[in-house]
């Protein structure tokens, strides 16, 4: 039996999903909405491999992906905050080329993404049953990352106020205000 290892790791944490999903998988034939949701995923994995993000897990249409939890990529804390930000540019950018091409499979409505990121110590490892393991990163700062993108508009990325701390000399960012996040006490 191997023990599993746990840790605790300052990393950045990036939500996404596709604005309402859920109708469109009403009104979509299964094979036609299995093929967008594979082709969407492939794209999006492609985005994240040329940032050097890892791929934590797919929930139906939601993506979760850290950076810095893998010591053998991770490039520090700032660098990884600023390549988790590019890469959420980067699959903004693509799913607008991949629009065009639904729109060709008869998809009238454009599928937009909303994405969340945050930064901080979480604990990071395997977890789960001797039947099912996962590795994945928990904590407060997992959870603010996916309120932020829940909290997103379509095409828009929430960061939170530490993640902007790394990136802010190399990004430009708009101030959005406070967000009441559920599960927070406080804004955010």
């Amino acid at each position: 039996k191997r023990k599993a290892k746990i840790q605790r790791k300052h990393i950045t944490i990036f939500f996404s999903d596709i604005v309402g999903f859920s109708s469109l998988s009403e009104e979509l034939e299964a094979e036609v909405l299995s093929n967008v949701l594979s082709s969407y995923l492939a794209e999006m994995s492609n985005v994240v491999a040329q940032f050097n993000g890892t791929i934590d897990k797919f929930i139906g249409d939601a993506i979760m992906v850290t950076f810095g939890d893998d010591s053998a990529i991770s490039l520090g804390v700032k660098q990884d905050a600023t390549a988790c930000v590019s890469m959420a540019i980067a699959m903004g950018k693509r799913m607008r080329e991949l629009q065009h091409t639904w729109a060709e499979m008869g998809i009238k409505k454009p599928l937009q993404i909303r994405m969340g990121i945050n930064t901080g110590y979480c604990t990071v490892g395997t977890f789960g049953t001797s039947k099912h393991l996962d590795h994945t990163a928990l904590g407060v700062h997992v959870n603010l990352a996916s309120r932020l993108e829940s909290a997103g508009q379509a095409e828009e990325i929430l960061i939170s106020h530490e993640t902007w701390s790394l990136v802010k000399d190399t990004v430009l960012c708009k101030d959005r205000g406070h967000i009441k996040a559920k599960g927070f006490t406080h804004p955010v």
